[in-house]
C-alpha cells in the first residue's frame, strides 16, 4: 500500500515548518521542486500502522500566481491531490490566517485547520471555540502548540480519521452575485466535461474569470499529459468561452 500523502500549508511565521520537523524528525530531505528555483521539503512519519508522507508547502499568504511560491503550493493541492492538505494558522492572527484557509478550501474537501501557537494566544488572553470555528468551515479544526508538542496526538488521530474518510467535511464556499455564479457554472460545467471530478471545477472558473495565465498554462499541461483525446483547445480560457 502506498504511503498518504499530506500537504502542509500556511503563511510565513504561523509555526508550519516547526509542525513538520516535530512530525518527520530526521526523516526529511530537501531538493527543488521541478523547474523551480523554490525549495522541497518532504518527510514522513507512521501514525496507527499507516505511512505518511508530509510536503511542507512554501509559506505564502494567498494561492493565486503572484510569485513562484504561490503556484507550487497551489499546483501541488490541485494537480497532486494530496489525501489531505493541513493548513496551520497563527491562533494570534486568525483573521488575516483565515484568507489562505478559505482559498484551500475551494480547492479540496480533504482539509484540517490547525490552530498553531495556541499558547501564545493564551497569553494575549486569546479565546478561541475551536468548534464553532469548524461548524462554521465545514472542516475539522484542532488547536495546538507544535513547539511544546500540545495537540499533537489530537492533529494524527484527526488526520487518520480523514484519511479514513471516518469524517466527512463540507466546508465553506464563498458565495458571489448574481451575475458572477452564472459566469461560475457556465465554466465550471465545461470544466467538469473535460475532467469530471479529478480537479475542483469551481476553483479553477474562478481563477479562470480572474484572467489566471498561469494556471491556463497549468492546465494545458496536464490535458497533454493526462487527457488522451482531449485537445487544449478546449480548454475555457475566459468567462466568455
Amino acid at each position: 500500500m502506498s504511503a498518504i500523502k499530506v500537504a502542509l500549508a500556511g503563511n510565513p511565521n504561523t509555526g508550519k515548518s516547526t509542525l513538520f520537523n516535530t512530525l518527520t524528525g530526521l526523516k526529511q530531505h530537501t531538493g527543488n521542486w521541478p523547474g523551480k528555483t523554490v525549495i522541497r521539503a518532504e518527510g514522513s512519519f507512521e501514525h496507527k500502522g499507516e505511512e505518511y508522507v508530509l510536503v511542507d508547502l512554501p509559506g505564502t499568504y494567498s494561492l493565486f500566481s503572484n510569485s513562484a511560491d504561490e503556484e507550487v503550493a497551489r499546483d501541488y493541492i490541485v494537480f497532486e491531490q494530496p489525501d489531505a492538505t493541513i493548513v496551520v494558522l497563527d491562533a494570534t492572527s486568525l483573521e488575516r490566517n483565515l484568507n489562505l484557509a478559505f482559498q484551500v478550501l475551494e480547492m479540496t474537501d480533504r482539509v484540517i485547520v490547525c490552530i498553531n501557537l495556541i499558547d501564545e494566544a493564551d497569553k494575549k488572553g486569546i479565546v478561541i471555540d475551536e468548534k464553532k470555528l469548524a461548524a462554521k468551515l465545514g472542516v475539522p479544526v484542532v488547536k495546538m502548540s507544535a513547539r511544546n508538542k500540545i495537540g499533537i496526538d489530537l492533529l494524527l488521530n484527526t488526520l487518520d480519521h480523514l484519511v479514513k474518510e471516518k469524517i466527512n467535511p463540507s466546508p465553506y464556499r464563498m458565495t458571489y452575485s448574481e451575475e458572477i455564479e452564472r459566469k461560475i457554472s457556465q465554466i465550471e460545467a465545461q470544466i467538469t466535461g473535460l475532467f469530471g471530478a479529478e480537479l475542483p471545477s469551481r476553483w479553477i472558473a474562478l481563477r479562470l474569470l480572474d484572467g489566471d495565465d498561469a494556471l491556463v498554462a497549468k492546465l494545458k499541461e496536464y490535458i497533454d499529459k493526462k487527457k488522451d483525446g482531449v485537445t487544449a483547445n478546449e480548454l475555457p480560457i475566459s468567462a466568455n468561452s
